[in-house]
């Protein structure tokens, strides 16, 4: 019994294209491997998380509970929650496009500010909230 060649099978045989180097979005590049562009999805979807907790939490400050603060810190809270949201919401499709980008031309990945920057607003947040309770 001998073993068939993918040459000697004929014309057709085996034809089926390997890894191009132009993915179907036409775009320069190769597809990743399917596991990294999942976990990429897992953190943008991780982002919109976030910014929805954050709404939650702005909606609960201004309407939902009843808090002894006048309406000024109310206010600058709820804002504050919700700018931080509208900033994550508008930059975590931008920061898993890179993502893509950078997998599919097997480049380095960047340095994200969101993770500094959803920090920085949580804590200014908290300061504000407690000023809030305590001055108010």
């Amino acid at each position: 019994m001998s073993t068939i060649m993918p040459s000697e099978q004929g014309p057709g045989a085996g034809d089926e294209e390997p890894d191009s180097a132009e993915p179907r979005s036409g775009r320069p590049g190769t597809e990743p491997d399917y596991r990294f562009t999942l976990a990429n999805e897992r953190t943008f979807l991780a982002w919109i998380r976030t910014a929805l907790a954050l709404i939650a939490g702005a909606v609960a400050v201004l309407h939902l509970v009843p808090l002894q603060w006048s309406t000024g810190p109310r206010l600058t809270v709820g804002l504050a929650l919700t700018a931080l949201a509208m900033v994550i919401t508008v930059y975590a499709p931008v920061r898993w496009l890179r993502v893509q980008h950078a997998m599919r031309r097997d480049r380095p990945l960047t340095t994200s500010a969101l993770p500094l920057v959803t920090t920085v607003g949580v804590a200014l947040v908290c300061i504000a909230v407690l000023a809030g309770n305590f001055w108010t």
